[in-house]
């Protein structure tokens, strides 16, 4: 091997998804005169079997031979992709021939078949697609002549496609190559760089299928478009080998942030994330959906981070809440840090404009502290001021301080920005530091820190101490309504379906989205969830922001799926293409474009929420009602349309089983407020629910599957059916509710979590186990009386709110990582809910599974 192979192995082992890729015969396994005696080089498969083992790793083999008997020879080893007839056979697609293509194999066969009796050493291979010719053994000119003769009969024949390769010629009534292929296993696991090995004519296409910055190498002599060329299977073996090699140290070497061990700050207004070591990564001024002063979380350092640590190495800090509130501490060895965002004084209830994020350092260690804000996710250059008691952030529209009375900072050019850097020693007292945003005051404030820090305890643990826990995990409910209340917009009454922008769902993939937004389906969800623990308020006054954005809507129909915290459209989605994101995964995005979706399910939450209070006895207005009715017309006019569903997959629209059942159940709910608030019952409401509900089950139910599907269109798993049951439309007894449940455990659940669906969404890479799926899937268990598998995977569901107890969007069983979005308002809300059923049905207090 080279050196400039060497290196260029060693650059593309750093990429953030690695497809490792190559072909059978002459790769991993020497060229043989029978290929039924062909058998894989020991050493190259040991190294495949490494690699596959790898995270963010993924091995392919693409080769000529038919699937079932390449899978037989890999034996042990199982590729995360494996193609047949060179890309024609794949697991998930296997080949079915019309009549033609069946005719022409068949004429093929007989063509092939007959020269092979003819001519000593020629050999026929027959495979689900194609007949090849293999001419190895046969005298050189003899076996030339046959091949010859073979392609001059068969190349006429309809639909037939030959292919050339060492010594074989192949005849295929189906259209496939292994560039196609190749590409197919990058979409699959989201590559962002490939290395494919081979060693045949039929590779070729392979290497013209990589993308300028992958590998290339062709094994043995003949001509090629590869950049690289090696002599012998030994020498992919040892290729292998060295790359297998350079993946584990590249991996090794990374110190990402565990997701699961950041803490959340909140003033209901904004939110910050705290990264493990007092490490402020994430702050959005002067809302959560603002642009960030600190955004190290997805952009690294030149995004702007606020850190507070040990000058010497002190081991690992570890962080809780103190009490019930969003106080969050920070601790080593002699050293104390405490931040929160000041939510006293009313100021959670306040328009958006001033915030206060106070740190205080307490503890004998000399402290380091490192200032280093960059405007708009460091799009703007960024200056600092020393000024009396603090320093002056210069560059914003705004004015920016941040307080820090005794500090001596030294200030340092960093590109265009500056950071600031201090060593402290609170040993003689605490120092106390406050970010202010929206005042360029340095003075000090009118009450003292302590008093300060002890109203916000009390703002958070007077209202948790107002819910009504389960008896299951009561601790965990209660953080999770927190989160929940840490995400609502004190102002105004929307609610952010999460703190963060583009945490990957697949580290190192694109699908990076924007959740610092207000989904009014999320948003409606969330508020239920409180309103089951006993909490109104926020129900009401996001029904308040609710009523607003359909007052201004051209149509209730028209009822957008996302809206910015203050009720207003997003604007386009962007990326911020200079940051590199958490862990390298490109892009970051601005804004969501699913904003301009059409999805059916956000009209039932609203009216279920609705419903929700008028059944617990809290005022519902005429202005409630009135947006009840409206939601009831939006369904009316648009049920029977497709749609993009609850999962915004960004493909055409379809008859989501999901959406239609969400209709049916807006209509089913307002037909309960209208007996509690009117005594009435609407006839043609009742008709039309119970026309879609028939809809739902007769197209809805795939026989094949045994269970129901996602779409009307196509069968394949969704996890979003269990909401059939879960909302009623379905009677818990019937044998396809049963059949539905004990399908999505079998076929989406993956350990402790539910992935939300098995089919091609037609965007790269995969993603981990979603966890309102989970929490669906424990809400559904109880209701088919499998209580304890329910109380099992809600306890395992639990475990994953250690140390801060915050959620993200999903869990990645592969490498056992939080993935997604933080402080996920889906997450802490399907845990909730998961929590009291799994309490209800064991306790038998309410019917199983029936949510109330």
């Amino acid at each position: 091997m080279t050196t400039e192979l060497s290196e260029r192995l060693r650059a593309i082992a750093r990429t953030p998804i690695l497809l490792i890729a190559c072909d059978y015969d002459g790769t991993i396994a020497e060229l043989v005169s029978d290929p039924s005696r062909a058998r894989t080089h020991p050493f190259a498969m040991a190294a495949l079997d490494r690699c596959i083992s790898m995270p963010w790793t993924s091995v392919a083999v693409i080769s000529g031979r038919s699937l079932d008997d390449l899978r037989e020879r890999l034996g042990a080893v199982q590729p995360h992709f494996v193609a047949g007839s060179h890309g024609a056979e794949m697991p998930e697609s296997r080949i079915t021939l019309n009549g033609k293509q069946a005719e022409s194999l068949a004429s093929i066969e007989r063509i092939v078949g007959e020269l092979e009796r003819r001519t000593p050493g020629l050999r026929m291979e027959i495979k689900p697609a194609s007949v090849a010719l293999h001419y190895r053994n046969a005298a050189r000119t003899e076996g030339l002549a046959a091949a010859e003769a073979a392609i001059g009969v068969c190349a006429s024949l309809p639909d037939v496609h030959v292919r050339l390769g060492s010594m074989v010629v192949e005849f295929m009534v189906v259209t496939a190559n292994k560039g196609d292929a190749l590409h197919h296993a990058r979409h699959r696991c989201g590559a962002t760089g490939v290395v494919f090995i081979g060693d045949d004519l039929t590779d070729e296409d392979a290497f013209r299928a990589l993308a300028p910055h992958d590998v290339s190498v062709r094994v043995g002599d003949g001509q090629s478009i590869a950049a690289h060329r090696i002599a012998s299977v030994s020498e992919a073996a040892e290729l292998l080998e060295s790359l297998a090699g350079f993946r584990a140290d590249w991996i090794q070497s990374r110190n990402l942030v565990r997701l699961d061990e950041c803490g959340l700050l909140s003033d209901q207004r904004t939110t910050a994330i705290v990264s493990p070591g007092a490490r402020i990564s994430w702050l959005c001024l002067p809302r959560t959906d603002s642009s960030a002063i600190f955004a190290e979380l997805v952009g690294g350092p030149i995004a702007g981070s606020f850190e507070i640590a040990p000058q010497e190495p002190a081991g690992p800090s570890r962080s809780s809440f103190d009490g019930d509130s969003f106080v969050l501490v920070t601790e080593w060895p002699g050293l104390r840090v405490t931040d929160y965002l000041d939510a006293s004084g009313g100021r959670a209830y306040q328009k958006a404009g001033r915030t206060e994020l106070v740190r205080v350092i307490e503890g004998t260690v000399p402290t380091r502290i490192t200032f280093a804000p960059r405007l708009d996710f460091g799009r703007i250059a960024t200056r600092l001021k020393e000024r009396e008691n603090g320093i002056e952030v210069d560059g914003s529209n705004d004015p920016i301080v941040l307080r820090a009375p005794g500090v001596a900072w030294n200030i340092q050019p960093n590109g265009v920005h500056h950071t600031a850097i201090a060593a402290v020693d609170p040993s003689s007292g605490p120092i106390s530091l406050e970010l202010r945003y929206g005042t360029a005051s340095l003075a000090a404030a009118t009450e003292s820190e302590p008093e300060r820090r002890d109203q916000n305890r009390r703002f958070w643990s007077g209202w948790s101490r107002s819910l009504k826990l389960p008896t299951v995990h009561p601790a965990l409910v209660k953080r999770s309504a927190l989160v929940i209340k840490a995400l609502c917009h004190g102002p105004n009454g929307g609610i952010a379906a999460a703190a963060t922008t583009s945490l990957p769902e697949l580290i190192g993939g694109t699908r990076n989205w924007d959740y610092r937004y207000c989904w009014p389906r999320d948003a409606a969800m969330a508020a239920a969830a409180l309103v089951r623990l006993g909490n109104t308020g926020h129900a009401l006054k996001l029904l308040d922001w609710l009523l607003d954005v359909v007052d201004r809507c051209e149509s209730p129909d028209r009822l957008r799926p996302i809206y910015t915290i203050s009720g207003s459209h997003l604007p386009p989605e962007a990326e911020l293409g200079h940051l590199p994101g958490y862990a390298d995964s490109r892009p970051v995005r601005i804004g969501n474009a699913a904003s301009n979706q059409v999805q059916l399910d956000v009209f039932a939450p609203i009216v279920h929420l609705v419903a929700l209070l008028a059944e617990r006895g809290a005022p519902i207005s005429p202005d409630h009602w009135r947006l009840v009715r409206a939601m009831v017309r939006a369904v009316e006019a648009r049920w029977s349309e497709p749609d993009h569903g609850i999962w915004e997959m960004r493909l055409e629209r379809r008859h989501y089983v999901h959406s239609k059942a969400m209709c049916w159940h807006t209509i089913h709910r307002a037909l309960t407020i209208e007996e509690s608030i009117l005594g009435t019952r609407n006839s043609d409401w009742s008709t039309l629910a119970e026309t879609i509900r028939r809809e739902v089950l007769d197209r809805g139910w795939n026989q094949g599957l045994g269970a129901f599907s996602g779409c009307y269109e196509q069968p394949y798993p969704d996890a979003a059916v269990l909401t059939l049951g879960l909302t009623g439309l379905i009677s818990h007894d019937d044998p396809r509710w049963v059949s539905t449940v004990e399908f999505v455990q079998r076929v989406l659940r993956d350990g402790p979590t539910v992935r939300r669906y098995r089919t091609d969404d037609g965007l790269p890479g995969g993603e981990g186990g979603m966890h309102i799926c989970t929490g669906w899937l424990v809400e559904s268990l109880t209701s088919i009386g499998r209580c304890g598998e329910a109380s099992e995977l809600l306890d395992r569901f639990a475990a994953f709110m250690s140390g801060p107890c915050l959620l993200t969007e999903q869990y990645d069983p592969v490498t056992n990582m939080a993935v997604g979005n933080l402080a996920q308002a889906y997450s802490h809300l399907s845990f909730i809910n998961a929590a009291l059923a799994v309490g209800d049905s064991c306790n038998s207090q309410h019917p199983k599974g029936t949510r109330t």
